[in-house]
């Protein structure tokens, strides 16, 4: 292996009729050489820049971090000690889209007076890096000075926070992580808006840009903010929770009326979270970039065994639409054994019991509803092979989470689906990591909804089986017309999925052409076609795969049913076919010898040729479905085919506006 130089240090001396000021610089190479970071301190300063090639990634941005006691980081710091180190390692990922994560990257550590560190890292695909507090005493977290200044006045996909209605500048901060991209320059950057990660900026030659965090698990998440209608973004976060009372959605959220003047508190000896900066030379790098999950703490839990990825068979979506029973459906018992069967009939893992199952607005999780006995239905389940999870709203949830998640343990549940936290602040990021500890305790899942983005935590707890913070199909339940959920499709792959999995909630048996799609609260339908809804399964990351209609529906189209039930949740490998943030994506997964192949397309009729390399030698058959001849019309058109292929071949694939192909490739000999 080639080996390069790490660090090259500079002491560059000017001289001035009054002082003579001396600045260190140090220059940190990815291992391939063509990522870099500069990091330049001075006498009153620490700044970094990033560059790729000749391409000047981000332009020199300041660092710090502000104390409560007046005490600021990377202000008049002074070095002493630097150290650095190389790591080619592979890493165990059995609840994720490749069974091994190559970690491979070139660390500087540089410690300075004061008891902080800063550590940076390349890695070839970006940039990281992290505060690290060498202290023994508790001390307050004032600030954090988080910049990323551009070279230049590009485009950047906005996710604007959604926060509460309000004129105070603070209420952005309470929401639900879920938007559309605003694709704009940085410059027409709304100033009294913030947005949530990942965002991507684009850069020089087709490169992007994508700014996110990992190992946030305790302290505030971090949001971007335009103030001046410049090409500097900085990270504003916050503040910590003063006064938090009952309320919101069936009060079941906690609100805030009061905040602190300060972001965090700190125990002493803490890693902050990583800032990364994430780097492609096109769009396609970024649907398998595996950076957060890298950066993140190891797992925590040394038997990993009893966590169990896989589909659900999900209630709330179709709005427990059955029809042709003999009984009312609803939340009760005679619905939920339907279910079920219709899980246990088509090899579904799970069944969810979504909001319902417990007294409303009670918040008490140990009080369920007359209609639904509970202890009958887990053993209804369970000689089905079908186990239950249960629907928790956060504030109920956290009231006593060791006691539910013992006293429903024992009783065979095996997770919970927490809802409507709707925060980022640090006692909200603390709440995930007890959860997630707690829950693995117990060998309960955690599937956080109305949560932030991944951060990592998915790999410290495993048994955090996934998140939403993203635009899924429950917005086609109420979105106006004017809503672009087909462009949000291809949007979102290459930038929230960076962060790590998605609660999406796809799989709709309705399905609707642009001009025809309208909401519809009860009886919900898709925009674009059928296939794009099969091909969501594997275009989307997503350990727990909720099935989002009805078994009414489902078994009215038992040719896609039973073919999406089949696709495995996670993966062995992942490979990044092609794309184009906004206007088409195509992504290849493989689960031992079978391959499966997505893609999905904007509201532009497409046609793609795809090289099947990817593929050992061999010959395979392909089930295929595809688009329609007439679903530019009708959108549950499809047609399924059989055909033969191998990896010295190419096929075609068409999709019409709004459309999506997917294909299940077996090995035959």
């Amino acid at each position: 292996m080639k080996k390069y130089r790490l660090i090259s240090l500079l002491l560059l001396i000017s001289g001035f009729s009054s002082a003579v000021i001396a600045q260190k610089q140090y220059n940190l190479k990815a291992p391939a050489g063509i990522l870099q970071i500069d990091i330049s301190i001075g006498q009153s300063d620490i700044v970094y820049s990033v560059s790729h090639g000749k391409d000047l990634m981000i332009d020199k941005s300041p660092v710090s971090m502000t104390l409560g006691d007046g005490t600021t980081w990377g202000v008049n710091p002074k070095v002493s000690k630097v150290t650095e180190r190389q790591v080619d390692e592979d890493i165990n990922s059995p609840i994720y889209k490749k069974a091994t994560v190559r970690n491979q990257f070139n660390e500087l550590t540089i410690r300075f007076k004061g008891d902080y560190s800063i550590i940076f890292r390349a890695y070839n695909d970006g940039v990281a890096y992290r505060f690290v507090s060498d202290s023994n005493y508790p001390f307050i977290v004032q600030n954090e000075q988080a910049t990323f200044n551009f070279p230049s006045d590009t485009k950047a996909y906005i996710p604007y926070a959604r926060g509460r209605k309000t004129e105070k500048f603070e209420d952005q901060f309470f929401g639900n992580f879920q938007n559309t991209y605003n694709n704009i320059k940085l410059s027409e950057w709304d100033t009294q808006k913030i947005a949530f990660l990942p965002l991507i900026v684009e850069g020089a030659n087709g490169k992007k840009i994508c700014i996110t965090e990992s190992d946030l698990l305790n302290y505030p998440g971090m949001f971007l903010h335009n103030s001046d209608k410049t090409t500097s973004l900085k990270g504003v976060f916050a503040p910590y929770p003063k006064e938090v009372v009952q309320g919101g959605h069936n009060k079941l959220q906690g609100i805030i009326n009061s905040r602190e003047e300060y972001i965090a508190k700190v125990e002493g000896k803490t890693n902050f979270p990583w800032r990364a900066i994430i780097i492609s030379e096109n769009d396609a790098e970024l649907l398998n970039n595996d950076m957060v999950y890298k950066l993140a703490t190891p797992s925590q839990i040394p038997d990993a065994s009893w966590i169990k990825p896989g589909k659900v068979a999900w209630d709330w979506w179709n709005a427990w639409g059955l029809y042709n029973v003999d009984f009312r459906a609803g939340v009760n018992n005679d619905t939920y054994k339907y279910y079920i069967d219709f899980a246990s009939q088509h090899g579904i893992g799970y069944v969810i019991l979504d909001e319902g199952w417990s007294v409303n607005g009670e918040a008490d999780l140990y009080q369920v509803v007359p209609e639904i006995d509970l202890e009958e239905l887990i053993a209804y389940a369970a000689k089905r092979n079908v186990d239950i999870i249960l629907w928790a709203g956060y504030y109920a949830f956290d009231k006593d989470i060791e006691g539910l998640c013992k006293h429903y343990a024992a009783m065979g549940v095996k997770g919970f689906k927490v809802d409507f936290m709707d925060r980022d602040d640090q006692s909200m990021v603390d709440f995930h990591h007890r959860a997630a500890r707690i829950g693995a305790k117990y060998k309960m899942l955690m599937d956080f909804h109305g949560s932030y983005k991944p951060t990592g935590l998915q790999r410290t707890y495993p048994n955090v089986i996934n998140f939403e913070g993203v635009f899924g199909l429950e917005e086609m339940k109420w979105s106006d017309t004017s809503v672009d959920q087909v462009e949000y499709d291809v949007t979102v792959p290459f930038i929230r999925m960076v962060a790590g999995p998605m609660d999406y909630t796809q799989g709709a048996m309705r399905n609707g052409i642009k001009k025809n799609y309208y909401p519809i609260y009860s009886e919900p339908i898709s925009q674009g076609t059928r296939c794009r809804q099969l091909a969501q399964y594997v275009i989307f990351e997503s350990p727990l795969n909720m099935m989002c209609d009805s078994p009414s529906n489902y078994m009215k189209e038992e040719e896609c049913t039973r073919f999406i039930a089949s696709i495995p949740t996670v993966w062995d490998e992942t490979k990044a076919i092609n794309g184009e943030i906004s206007r088409y994506v195509t992504i290849a997964r493989r689960k031992g010898n079978t391959w499966y192949l997505g893609s999905l397309t904007n509201w532009d009729n497409r046609e793609i040729v795809i090289d099947l390399s990817f593929l050992d030698k061999g010959e395979y058959e392909a089930e295929i479905f595809r688009d329609g001849i007439n679903a530019d019309r009708i959108a549950s058109d499809y047609k399924r085919e059989i055909i033969k292929v191998s990896s010295d071949q190419t096929i075609k694939i068409n999709m019409a506006p709004g459309g999506g192909y997917i294909a299940k490739i077996s090995k035959v000999k």
